[in-house]
């Protein structure tokens, strides 16, 4: 048997914009501990073999940041907290229950779209 692949990856936005620009941040001074306490939540659970926490940079979802994205399932979340990402733990990938409370608004991040529908619709 061999080595089993992980059950889930948690691609976190990691993207730090320099001070003065006017796009806002996934990490700053309040957020920087995020990525930490996720590992961190992980390996105390006991579960950090088969979920991989994994730093990203821009997802380009900055508004409604901080943001991760849970997969399997293109679950994205977003306005993240130590204690939100908790939750998301414990709720999501121990429980099999999405936290549609912290989900991004389907506004900002709609059902996906193939390339090749993508191609159809801008006329190509």
């Amino acid at each position: 048997m061999g080595v089993p692949q992980p059950a889930f990856y948690i691609f976190k936005c990691e993207q730090s914009s320099p001070p003065g620009m006017p796009k806002p941040s996934c990490v700053n001074p309040q957020t920087q501990d995020l990525f930490q306490h996720l590992a961190q939540t992980l390996m105390q659970k006991g579960i950090i073999g088969t979920v991989q926490p994994i730093r990203t940079s821009c997802m380009n979802r900055c508004n409604v940041g901080p943001i991760m994205l849970v997969e399997p399932g293109h679950v994205m979340y977003a306005g993240l907290t130590k204690e939100k990402i908790t939750q998301i733990i414990e709720r999501h990938i121990i429980g099999g229950e999405i936290v549609q409370e912290y989900v991004i608004s389907s506004e900002l991040w709609d059902e996906a779209i193939s390339p090749e529908a993508m191609m159809k619709q801008m006329g190509r």
